[in-house]
Formats: C-alpha cells, structure tokens, sequence
C-alpha cells in the first residue's frame, strides 16, 4: 500500500491511455507496479481515429470508472486525456508520460513541425483505409526507423517487434483541433523523456512548463515506461499522494 491508499479520503483509480503507433501493453510493467502498491489500475484502449473521436471514446471510458481518477497518457494519449478529462467529470488529475499537453485550438502537426528534437515526421509512411466517408490516410512508423526514432533505449529485437506489432494512426489525429485544456483547471505531472525523438523532448517540456506541470526529466526515449516504468511509477504515486 501506498501511503496515499491508507489516507482517509478515497484513492483514486489510475487510468492509463496509450499513445499512438501503440497499445495498452506498453503499460504491462507500470500496471504491476501500481498493483503491488495497492493501487486500482486500468487501461484504456485509444482507438487512435482522431482528437474528438478518441477524446469522447476515452472521457466515456474514464466516466464508468467508479470515483476520482488519476489520467496518465503517453504520447498521443496525452492529447486525449487533455482533452477528455473534464468531459469525464471525475478526474482529479493528470500525468503526462512523454505526451502532448496541447492548447486550445492547436494542432499536433504544427507542434511536432516546431520541434527540433523530433524525427518523427521523416520516418512515417502514409496508408489509407476505408470509412463512411469513404478512403481516409493513416500514419505508420517505417519499421527500419522505429527503434532510432520511437525505441532507442531498448534493445533492438524488442523495438523490431513493437514495430511488426504498432497500430497506425488516422491522420485526423494530427490535423484536428484541440479542445478546452484539462490542464488548465487540474493539477499534472510530467515525464520528459531527454531523449524523446518522436513527440520531441523540447516539445513535451514546454508543453508540461505552459502547464505548470512537476516535472520529472529522465534520461531515455520516448517509449520511457517500458525502458524505465519504476521512474513513471513513481511520477502517478507522487501525483496521487498529492491529490489526497
């Protein structure tokens, strides 16, 4: 038990939303740690079709989760938890694990095209799949480029196989407008992975900085709870000691 889980007041649920080019394993390591400490965990898959979309599948999600929630999102994911914690109504705060803490009415794709850390938009390689609209572009990473550019601390087999096994990313994902800010009206935490060549370590600090965010600055890439989840762990046990 965490010294925050034998307060008094009620222990918030942890609901982790993963980023793009992902899923909800690259969570597997934080979810144990969080159960060891006696924490309630969840996962929550983003279905990676664009801000609004994904932002009212998420806030749904997090709404059925019985009390406070903490919401912590990786990448992409943090986009969506900026922008669906206040429709869920029951978050009581937000961490960022390497993850886009947008503004009102910004745009992914001009805040990745500010960077000069990230590489991301060298290396990704455009697909289209069917909608009620008809034929939309989704976004995948080149696999010979997505351990430079998304994995760099793991080891090479591990990052081949996060690269046959990513889920690509509709392009509405970066070219829709975000919404009212979570953040602005919330307490967050922030993981900055130094590293980070995908979201881009510059990118993600100033986002977390704008957000008035604790931030933690940790020497690794962008996929930083595989590489470190101890680090991340403990960024979500201080977050909800602080909201107790």
């Amino acid at each position: 038990m965490t010294e925050a889980a034998s307060a008094g007041s009620p222990a918030p649920t942890v609901v982790l939303v993963h980023g793009a080019f992902a899923d909800s394993s690259g969570w597997n390591d934080v979810v144990s740690q969080l159960l060891d400490a006696g924490v309630a965990v969840q996962a929550v898959s983003n279905p990676l079709r664009g801000i609004t979309a994904d932002a009212a599948y998420v806030a749904s999600a997090i709404a059925q989760v019985p009390g406070p929630v903490i919401a912590v999102g990786h990448s992409y994911g943090g986009a969506i938890i900026t922008n669906a914690a206040l429709t869920a109504g029951n978050v009581v705060g937000l961490v960022y694990v390497a993850a886009f803490a947008p503004g009102e009415g910004e745009v992914l794709s001009d805040i990745e095209g500010g960077s000069k850390d990230s590489v991301l938009n060298t290396v990704l390689v455009p697909l289209q799949y069917p909608s009620g609209q008809g034929t939309e572009t989704e976004f995948a990473i080149d696999p010979a480029h997505f351990h430079e550019a998304f994995a760099a601390d793991l080891p090479e087999r591990q990052a081949a196989v996060m690269a046959a096994t990513q889920r690509p990313v509709a392009g509405a994902a970066f070219g829709e407008p975000n919404g009212t800010p979570a953040w602005r009206t919330l307490p967050s935490w922030a993981v900055v992975a130094t590293g980070d060549k995908a979201a881009g370590s510059d990118v993600v600090r100033s986002m977390a900085e704008r957000a008035r965010a604790t931030i933690v600055e940790i020497e690794g890439s962008h996929v930083i709870m595989i590489s470190q989840p101890r680090a991340v762990t403990d960024l979500i046990l201080q977050a909800i000691d602080a909201v107790r």
